[in-house]
């Protein structure tokens, strides 16, 4: 069994997760972890899509103070050769990315009188 990291919860409460996928300097952010972390643009869009707008505020208004902080950590490692726990948090990055223009612009997760709101790929960047 994997080291437990106890994180805190917006309420004042606390989980224990018992798998950390995040570095410990982001363990604040493992509650967001399985929802968020996503390997693929198509995922986080979905996850965009079927998340209610108040979830996608709080992931947003969580991890927005420390988004500039994670993209410096996972720049210190060479695409390559990313550790897993940077890997999680580089797919974290990636979807307060696609979850940003939800909150900053559109207010709503789905965009607003625009064509069919759907993605497909046959190849995505890695990682």
């Amino acid at each position: 069994m994997g080291r437990g990291v106890q994180v805190r919860t917006r309420t004042g409460g606390s989980v224990i997760v018992t798998e950390p996928r995040l570095p410990s300097a982001f363990a604040e952010f493992e509650k967001f972890a399985e929802k968020w972390c996503l390997a693929t643009e198509p995922e986080r869009w979905e996850a965009r899509l079927s998340t209610p707008m108040s979830e996608i505020r709080e992931f947003y208004d969580a991890f927005s103070p420390r988004f500039e902080e994670a993209i410096d950590y996972c720049d210190k490692f060479p695409l390559e050769d990313v550790p897993d726990d940077a890997l999680n948090l580089l797919h974290l990055i990636y979807s307060m990315i696609m979850v940003s223009m939800a909150v900053e612009i559109f207010g709503t997760q789905k965009p607003a009188d625009s064509a069919d709101a759907e993605m497909h790929r046959v190849s995505a960047p890695v990682p």
